[in-house]
């Protein structure tokens, strides 16, 4: 597997993965993204901006291969994180695998590259939230590393923050 950042190429796989993750959430009663929050116009707006990344199965880098799943880094997230100071963190949202491609180290995979994205970036913290009733989730980052910071609402949603302290 390799991990390299999403191309315009890329735009049709990125929101296919995207909208397999939602449907899947959907249909075991978990829903949580909109199709708005992975239509085509706003994931080629994230890529060509340079946000998302995607895991590839087979075949070496920027030689293709299957795309397993995908992730977006962003440099900012003044929605659920207003109190950060700007320039201190990446974060890191839609974290998403292929139901083919589930159990098999993507999601890890896909983790340590947004961690070392970080370090390159030489920012001091990764951070991430979701879903606070999403235990299955939540046990995927802790124990990746991820330190629960605190848990608050936002809309409908009780959000879980992580984050990680990355050195450089």
């Amino acid at each position: 597997m390799h991990i390299e950042q999403a191309t315009a190429e890329d735009l049709n796989e990125v929101v296919s993965t995207l909208a397999e993750a939602a449907q899947w959430l959907q249909g075991d009663g978990r829903p949580l993204w909109s199709p708005a929050d992975y239509g085509q116009e706003r994931i080629q707006r994230d890529t060509a901006a340079g946000a998302y990344w995607v895991a590839r199965m087979g075949l070496v880098p920027g030689q293709g291969g299957a795309v397993a799943g995908v992730m977006r880094l962003d440099l900012e997230d003044p929605h659920c994180w207003p109190e950060i100071v700007a320039g201190s963190s990446v974060y890191l949202h839609k974290l998403a695998v292929r139901r083919a491609w589930a159990g098999q180290g993507v999601s890890t995979a896909l983790l340590r590259c947004a961690r070392e994205r970080t370090r390159a970036l030489q920012r001091p913290w990764l951070r991430l939230d979701c879903v606070a009733d999403r235990q299955g989730l939540r046990s995927l980052y802790e124990g990746f590393g991820f330190l629960l910071h605190s848990e608050v609402s936002r809309g409908n949603w009780a959000l879980a923050r992580y984050e990680m302290a990355v050195a450089g």
